[in-house]
């Protein structure tokens, strides 16, 4: 039986991108809430809204029985998680799947392998995919890590299994820190993640942050989506995102893409998914892969012209993949701004009531936003409130379209990143293309002197 009404746990743009894609397709939506976001933009949109809890995400977003109870009240027949939250939660895609619902995402089974960073490691490998030179899995003492460290050579890194956001994560550069580091970053991940345990990897220097996506049918069929360049990062963050990158070839799309859409085949992955490398000296070295639709998906979709929420939905319907590897054509550039409720120069958090809003408008820009005039940002939660996405056919003239749409972005009310973005792109490195994940933190650190 096709999809006929879908719940959406989640939250803010995500959660209204989700609602426009299943009206399109002629798909009733519910929307869950907490008590701060009864306001929303997706709340009043969707055909049905439903309470979910108070404001703490712990109460609303993550309780589980909740958003079940939800979806049988509403008589919904599908979930779609978004990303964040319960995204990447195997039990509660179990849990979803055991009540007969359709769950928007990948297998659960997968969701669990590549949510474990030492499994995924080793699922990654065997699937023939390039891995960054470390320890096999999990380390279990420090003569074992000085015995890798020392083959591999310093510096290396400490990484938490069950982690990300860059907490758990230690850069050794000697031996004589190795046991230290190891001890703090175990604590860390324990304090965060409620697991100690820690990985070993070669350390490298400067690299990009480069993705690809991918998209299965979880029956033997995948393709790649081409790639993305992640690199200006603060904190592990993502900031600005662009496809394609500005330093991969098309003969390196083929081969990478080639590689991650077979490794997802063999795999018999389902749905959306994207495999993270860093990108070194033309080497690529597996990270990560994220079981989920990207909070950067529209540069893909904007090179594409493919709709990645509505394949989600239909892959989800037992439906096969609505294109073929042949049928993919990258065609221009994109940028991704992601626009957050904070002080562009110190970065602490700006919540408040959007006084005035003007989204910026003209061809190729698009503007994802549950903003409104008198809408009040709770302090709750992730401060992006906005992602203006541009297109173009060249990169450069991506850029000075971005430029003028930056320039007619009005959001009064509360500090915002606008202008942080704005410098990114006077500056000479950015607009050659020139960065890495090491640059955004170097240049705000020059800009702040």
């Amino acid at each position: 039986m096709a999809i006929e009404k879908i719940l959406i746990a989640n939250r803010g743009e995500i959660a209204l991108r989700i609602h426009r894609a299943a009206h399109e397709m002629g798909i009733k939506t519910v929307a869950v809430h907490s008590t701060a976001d009864a306001d929303a933009m997706h709340v009043r949109l969707a055909d049905e809204a439903i309470c979910i809890g108070p404001p703490a995400a712990s109460d609303s977003y993550l309780n589980i029985p909740a958003i079940i109870s939800a979806a049988e009240i509403s008589h919904a027949d599908a979930i779609h998680p978004g990303y964040g939250f319960l995204s990447e939660n195997a039990q509660f895609a179990e849990i979803v799947e055991s009540h007969d619902i359709k769950w928007i995402g990948p297998k659960p089974e997968h969701i669990r392998t590549m949510g474990d960073k030492v499994e995924a490691k080793r699922s990654a490998g065997a699937l023939g995919l390039p891995l960054v030179p470390g320890s096999d899995g999990a380390i279990e003492d420090v003569a074992e890590a000085k015995a890798i460290a020392r083959d591999i050579g310093y510096p290396v890194i400490i990484k938490a299994a069950s982690g990300g956001g860059g907490r758990g994560m230690k850069v050794v550069n000697s031996e004589g820190e190795l046991e230290t580091q190891m001890m703090q970053a175990g604590s860390e991940a324990k304090a965060a993640f409620g697991d100690a345990t820690v990985y070993l990897e070669k350390y490298l220097g400067n690299p990009r942050h480069i993705e690809f996506q991918i998209f299965g049918d979880g029956n033997g069929n995948a393709v790649h989506l081409g790639e993305r360049d992640c690199s200006l990062q603060r904190r592990h963050q993502k900031v600005l995102e662009e496809a394609p990158s500005p330093i991969l070839s098309a003969a390196e799309r083929d081969r990478m893409g080639g590689i991650c859409a077979k490794a997802m085949a063999d795999m018999g992955y389902r749905g959306a998914g994207t495999i993270e490398f860093l990108w070194e000296n033309g080497e690529f070295y597996f990270i990560e892969m994220n079981t989920r639709l990207q909070v950067e998906h529209p540069v893909t979709e904007m090179i594409t012209g493919l709709d990645l929420v509505r394949e989600q939905i239909r892959v989800a319907d037992g439906k096969p993949l609505s294109f073929r590897q042949e049928d993919v054509t990258f065609t221009g550039h994109a940028v991704e701004c992601r626009i957050n409720a904070e002080d562009p120069v110190n970065f602490t958090p700006s919540p408040g009531t959007v006084t005035w809003y003007h989204p910026p408008g003209g061809l190729y820009v698009r503007v994802d936003s549950g903003l409104y005039h008198g809408y009040k940002v709770p302090p709750y939660y992730d401060s992006m409130i906005a992602k203006l996405i541009v297109y173009g056919a060249t990169r450069e003239g991506c850029l000075m379209r971005l430029r003028r749409a930056l320039g007619e972005f009005v959001i009064d009310g509360m500090k915002t990143t606008i202008p942080l973005h704005q410098k990114l792109l006077e500056d000479p490195d950015f607009q050659n293309g020139n960065y890495t994940i090491k640059w955004l933190e170097e240049w705000l650190a020059r800009e702040a002197s």
